[in-house]
């Protein structure tokens, strides 16, 4: 066996039980379920939450985003230059830096984010019902306005949340298959090594935060740990891929299908992680300012694995 052959499938093995072991704690034992804490229990509970709030603000925007715009920009020049020189005259410069000036990037991204919306919106317009919350979380942030307090609105109801627990999986798996095949198609040792280390970094903050959404949004047990076993076979799967074409043809239109694929998810992962994630975790008045210091320290954690990732 070549040692790149050697390391590659070690890096597979590496990634899936990461992800598996990191995402199954928060299912597996029960201190991690918040509606059952009291007390100092449910603060220290509230304050993970944050944190895990903060990692997959700093993935989605450190991470999702930024690789998305990178590529995105990257495939739209090539595009460009390559009908520059097949009709060389026929279009003006002023034409050409109007192409490649236009931010397709970000368009590509906020379709991403009103796709997850208009699912939604959908969803609830079939299942009225599905938009009204629970008779605890109208009392709580009652009180909260009662008392005169800052609320950023009721938290998402039990019937939403899991639907977009399920949105978060997905976009998560579609980016970790592309992480996958960026580690599958490194062409020797040392790249591999760094790229897969950069990515196990992360990786585990962001499945755990991943488990602890689907225990916060009830999710049963069951469907909960096929979650993380469907989610962890993504990189997995995305290196496989890696593998059989790294020898081939990288190109063919590839790279410019995944870098949309990619803008779409991370628009659907920004949508989930503002109207879902931040708002659920940031709703109650206690301790404002611990909460910041978690998010903060959640999104800073992230910016620094960047500058590997």
């Amino acid at each position: 066996m070549e040692p790149l052959l050697g390391v590659k499938i070690g890096c597979l093995f590496a990634l899936l039980a990461l992800t598996l072991v990191c995402g199954l704690i928060p299912i597996c034992f029960k201190c991690f379920q918040i509606e059952a804490a009291t007390g100092r229990h449910r603060r220290v509970l509230s304050f993970l939450g944050c944190i895990s709030a903060g990692v997959f603000l700093g993935a989605g925007f450190m991470h999702m985003t930024a690789e998305a715009l990178e590529g995105i920009e990257s495939e739209i020049q090539k595009f460009v230059m390559q009908n520059r020189t097949e009709s060389e005259g026929s279009f003006s410069g002023d034409a050409n830096s109007a192409y490649v000036d236009y931010p397709y990037g970000e368009l590509i991204i906020s379709l991403g984010f009103f796709l997850v919306f208009l699912l939604e919106s959908l969803a609830l317009q079939c299942c009225p019902g599905a938009a009204g919350g629970s008779k605890v979380q109208e009392e709580e942030c009652g009180g909260a306005h009662g008392l005169g307090l800052h609320s950023h609105g009721p938290p998402p109801s039990r019937s939403r949340s899991p639907f977009r627990a399920l949105i978060l999986l997905l976009s998560l798996s579609l980016h970790s298959v592309f992480e996958g095949l960026a580690v599958g198609l490194q062409t020797t040792v040392a790249a591999t090594v760094q790229l897969c280390l950069a990515v196990l970094a992360h990786k585990g903050l962001v499945v755990f935060g991943v488990g602890l959404r689907l225990v916060q949004a009830g999710t049963a047990s069951r469907w909960a740990m096929f979650s993380i076993l469907s989610f962890a076979l993504m990189s997995p799967l995305g290196l496989a891929l890696g593998l059989a074409v790294a020898g081939g043809d990288s190109e063919g239109g590839r790279g410019l299908a995944q870098a949309v694929l990619e803008g779409v998810a991370a628009g659907t992962f920004l949508y989930v992680t503002f109207l879902e994630i931040l708002p659920r975790e940031l709703v109650g008045p206690e301790a404002p300012l611990a909460k910041w210091g978690c998010v903060a320290a959640g999104f800073a954690f992230m910016a620094f694995i960047a500058l590997w990732a």
